[in-house]
C-alpha cells in the first residue's frame, strides 16, 4: 500500500470541530449536496433552484427581492438564477407598470411541469433520502434546523 492510500485510510481528529455547529452544518450540506446531484444531475437542476420554484408555486407574482431575501439568496445570484430559470423556459419575469423597479416571478407551464413531475423525488423517500436516521430523527433534526434557522412555526414550540 502506498504512503499515500495509508494516509487517506487513517482516522483523523477533528477535534472540537466535532460538535461546532457551523462545522457540521458545512459537513451535512457538503453531503447534501452529493447527493442532491446524483439524484438531479441529470435533469440539469442545481441546489436552489427547485426550492426557488416551489415558492414562486405556492406565490404566484412574488417580488424576486422579496424571495430572495427570504431564501437567504444574494441579489445577484437570485438574478443569475432566475434567468437561468427564465433561458429553460421554467420561469417567466414580470416588471409592472405601476412599479417599474419590481420584478414579479410566475412559473411557466413548463416549470409547472417540472415541479409536477420531479415533486416527490425531491420531497419522497427514495436514496436521495436515505440518509439514515429515522423518521423521528428526521422530524427531530428539521424542527431543531427550522429553530436554528429561524424558521420556528408554532407547530414547533
Amino acid at each position: 500500500m502506498s504512503d499515500l492510500a495509508e494516509t487517506i485510510t487513517e482516522d483523523i481528529s477533528l477535534g472540537e470541530l466535532d460538535s461546532s455547529l457551523g462545522f457540521l452544518l458545512r459537513m451535512a450540506q457538503l453531503r447534501a449536496f452529493e447527493r442532491f446531484y446524483a439524484a438531479f444531475g441529470e435533469l440539469d437542476l442545481r441546489p436552489g433552484e427547485f426550492s426557488v420554484m416551489w415558492v414562486i408555486r405556492r406565490n404566484p407574482g412574488v417580488r424576486q427581492g422579496l424571495l430572495a431575501e427570504t431564501l437567504g439568496i444574494k441579489p445577484a445570484q437570485m438574478t443569475k438564477m432566475i434567468r437561468r430559470l427564465e433561458l429553460q423556459g421554467r420561469v417567466s419575469r414580470i416588471i409592472p407598470d405601476d412599479d417599474r423597479r419590481s420584478v414579479r416571478l410566475y412559473l411557466t407551464a413548463a416549470g409547472d411541469g417540472f415541479i409536477d413531475a420531479h415533486k416527490e423525488a425531491f420531497f419522497g423517500h427514495d436514496d436521495y433520502h436515505n440518509h439514515g436516521l429515522s423518521e423521528a430523527d428526521c422530524r427531530q433534526l428539521a424542527q431543531l434546523l427550522r429553530r436554528y434557522a429561524g424558521l420556528e412555526t408554532e407547530a414547533d414550540t
